[in-house]
C-alpha cells in the first residue's frame, strides 16, 4: 500500500500543494513550523477521515478561506483507489472513493491501513485509560468491520443509560426495568468487544515485545496487560452489582468503557519509572507492532507517518528503528526532520530507496 500523488488546496498552511511521492520513503525536512507535520496530518486524513491534531474539522480550512480539499490517490493491491475529501465552512465534509460518496464515514475506516507515531503519542503513557482505550480500537477497526459496529452501537446505549441515572436523580426516582433495557445493550454489544480485546492483546504482545528489544538493543524488559472490569466476573452480574454505585453518581461505573492498559517495565509501572529514551522506546514499539500487526491481519502492508521522532533517541535507537522502518512490511514511510542532511545520510548508508522535500513556509518542493 502506498500514496503515490497527494494535491492540497487550502488546508492548514498550504494554499496549494502538489507532490509525486515515493513509494517507500519520504522525508520533509525544514524548520519548526513551516508545515511538515501538516503533510502528514493531510495522509492522516484521508485513511480515517480525521485529523491526527485537530478535534474540529473547521480548524483544518487556511485562515481566510471558505473550503479546503484534500486528495490521494493510493495504490493498493494492484489497484488505483482516489480518495477524495471536501469540506466547506458551516458544512458537513464530504468523502468519495474513487468519485462515490459514501454513506457512512465509518465504512471507509479500514481501506488505508495507517500508523502514525508523533509526540503526542506520550499521551498514551502519561493521560488517563481513555487514550489508551482509542489506541486498541483504532487498531482493531482497521481490519474488523463489526468490531467498530459494535464499539459504536455501545457508546450509544452507554450515553442513554448515563442519560437515564441523571433523569433518575432529577426526578427522585429509581426505575431498574427502564435500567435493565440499556443493560442487556452493553452486555450485547459489550461482550464481543472485551473478546476481541483480550484476543487482540495476547496476539499483540509479543510483537511489542519483540520491537521493543531490538530498538533498545535487548537492554530492558517490558511487559504489556490488559486490563478490564469483565476480567473480574459475568458482565450481567457485575452491572446488577455496580447498580447501586451507579445510581449515586450518576452515570455508568462498570464495564468495557473502564478497560485500560497496564505498561510496564522490569515489573514497574512505565510512567513512573521509565526515562524519557525508555518512554519513547517504548511507544515507538507499541506503534511498530502495530504496523506489522495490521500487516499480517489485512495482508496489506500499512502506510507509516513519523514525526518529529528523534528527539530524546540516542544515536543506536536511531540507527536500530531506521533499520526497521525499512522492511518489507511497511508499504511507504513519510518522515520529517529538522535536520537537513541527518536523514540522507541514514538512508544513504542503508541503501534505501527514498525521497526529499523541502518545506517552508507552506510550500513543498523535491
Amino acid at each position: 500500500m502506498f500514496l503515490s500523488h497527494l494535491h492540497l488546496l487550502n488546508f492548514k498552511n498550504y494554499s496549494e500543494a502538489t507532490l509525486d511521492l515515493s513509494p517507500k520513503i519520504n522525508c520533509f525536512l525544514g524548520p519548526n513550523g513551516e508545515g511538515k507535520t501538516n503533510l502528514l496530518d493531510a495522509v492522516y486524513y484521508l485513511a480515517f477521515c480525521k485529523s491526527f491534531f485537530n478535534p474540529a474539522d473547521s480548524q483544518l480550512i487556511k485562515h481566510d478561506e471558505s473550503f479546503m480539499v484534500v486528495q490521494g490517490e493510493f495504490e493498493r493491491k494492484e489497484k488505483t483507489e482516489k480518495v477524495y475529501a471536501g469540506l466547506k465552512k458551516g458544512q458537513k465534509k464530504q468523502f468519495k472513493r474513487n468519485k462515490k460518496d459514501y454513506e457512512k464515514l465509518a465504512d471507509h475506516i479500514g481501506l488505508i491501513p495507517l500508523v502514525m507515531i508523533s509526540p503526542s503519542d506520550s499521551q498514551l503513557i502519561l493521560e488517563g485509560s481513555e487514550v489508551r482505550r482509542k489506541f486498541i480500537d483504532q487498531i482493531i477497526s482497521q481490519y474488523d468491520r463489526t468490531y467498530l459496529d459494535h464499539l459504536i452501537q455501545y457508546n450509544r446505549a452507554l450515553s442513554q443509560r448515563n442519560r437515564l441515572l441523571k433523569k433518575f436523580m432529577e426526578i427522585r426516582s429509581f426505575d431498574e426495568a427502564s435500567l435493565e433495557i440499556w443493560d442487556q445493550q452493553l452486555i450485547q454489544y459489550g461482550q464481543p468487544i472485551f473478546e476481541k480485546r483480550a484476543a487482540f492483546i495476547a496476539d499483540f504482545t509479543p510483537l511489542f515485545q519483540e520491537h521493543y528489544n531490538f530498538i533498545s538493543g535487548d537492554k530492558e524488559k517490558v511487559s504489556l496487560q490488559y486490563i478490564s472490569p469483565l476480567q473480574e466476573g459475568e458482565f450481567e452480574r457485575l452491572l446488577i452489582e455496580s447498580r447501586e454505585k451507579d445510581r449515586r453518581r450518576t452515570y455508568s461505573t462498570c464495564g468495557i468503557h473502564k478497560d485500560d492498559l497496564g505498561f510496564e517495565l522490569a515489573g514497574f509501572p512505565m510512567k513512573k519509572f521509565g526515562s524519557q529514551g525508555q518512554q519513547k522506546t517504548y511507544l515507538l514499539a507499541l506503534k511498530l507492532a502495530q504496523a506489522e500487526y495490521l500487516k499480517e491481519v489485512k495482508e496489506v502492508a500499512p502506510i507509516l507517518l513519523l514525526d518529529d521522532i528523534f528527539d530524546k533517541l540516542d544515536q543506536e535507537r536511531v540507527s536500530h528503528l531506521m533499520s526497521v522502518v525499512q522492511r518489507d512490511w511497511f508499504g511507504q514511510v513519510f518522515i520529517t526532520d529538522t535536520h537537513q542532511s541527518r536523514l540522507k545520510e541514514i538512508f544513504n548508508g542503508l541503501g534505501a530507496d527514498y525521497k526529499t522535500f523541502s518545506i517552508k513556509k507552506g510550500e513543498a518542493h523535491e
